[in-house]
């Protein structure tokens, strides 16, 4: 038996009922972004000019790992990514991954026992700017902490929604000025736990929708303030992704970020404090950019 809390775990359009076809679909739709994306790569660096970098890289050392008001990791974590940018700005494919130096305890069934995991993370996004406002993305993100563990099969493509580790979601952006954006986040089916158990056994898919919006509210030469709010509802179920019942407001804090001087070096350092109210969990949050 999955616990509860594995079947709400975390982190639009069409509503499926067939959950092969969901799958299918699910799975479908990274490859046919991957190949889609290879071959845009491809043509753009075949007319590069020598001053255009096409790949650059970027690594963070986190205490711990937030996302949309979750905890994902409550302690030390690696994050890195690699990404390709159009010439013209435009278009961004990339994988990011994280790694934690400590671990969480997960429940393994078979030995009837908690067991040690570490947090691992591989994820795709691609990014795509319809105008200097307006953005459009697509991340998959494939969280497979604790998967082996406890005592279940690995699978990196499976997108099944009661494995409750890979999903994919699909997100809009929209700067109403240069210090204030809007982002809507739908998940797609019921991927990682989006789903409410019904009375006959089915399972619902949620669709859930994750609105925030941010804006920097004080800055000056090397440093600046920004607050967020953000929520989460469905239009088709009481349960949501971030929630245990119906929608509510999941994620509220605010960032400073700052340029510290490191020996010869400039380090973009972000500390978050952030509130959920529907968990009831304050967290501070230390993000070191290394590069």
């Amino acid at each position: 038996m999955r616990t509860k809390k594995e079947h709400v775990r975390g982190c639009f359009i069409y509503k499926l009922y067939n959950v092969e076809y969901l799958k299918r679909t699910s799975l479908w739709s990274v490859y046919v972004l991957i190949v889609f994306s290879f071959n845009f790569v491809s043509a753009q660096i075949e007319t590069t000019p020598e001053n255009y970098q096409p790949f650059s890289i970027g690594g963070h050392l986190k205490n711990m790992h937030t996302w949309h008001g979750s905890v994902v990791h409550p302690g030390a974590v690696i994050a890195t990514n690699i990404e390709y940018n159009s010439r013209n700005e435009k278009f961004t494919f990339g994988f990011w991954g994280g790694a934690s130096f400590s671990t969480v305890d997960v429940y393994n069934e078979s030995l009837s026992e908690n067991v040690s995991a570490y947090y691992k993370e591989f994820s795709i996004y691609a990014k795509y700017k319809v105008t200097s406002n307006f953005f459009v993305e697509a991340v998959s993100h494939n969280n497979y902490t604790g998967v082996e563990e406890r005592g279940d099969e690995l699978h990196y493509w499976s997108y099944d929604k009661t494995q409750g580790y890979n999903f994919v979601d699909v997100n809009f952006g929209y700067n109403i000025n240069p210090n204030t954006l809007f982002y809507l986040a739908t998940i797609i089916g019921g991927g990682a736990g989006d789903y409410e158990i019904q009375d006959n056994g089915e399972l619902k898919n949620s669709w859930t929708q994750y609105l925030e919006v941010s804006s920097v509210v004080w800055e000056n030469e090397n440093s600046n303030l920004s607050l967020f709010v953000g929520g989460a509802w469905s239009f088709f179920t009481d349960k949501t992704f971030y929630t245990e019942g119906v929608g509510n407001i999941v994620n509220v804090g605010a960032t400073f970020t700052k340029d510290c001087n490191v020996l010869k070096y400039k380090l973009p350092v972000a500390v978050t404090g952030m509130w959920n109210p529907e968990q009831e969990k304050t967290v501070l949050q230390l993000d070191i950019a290394l590069f």
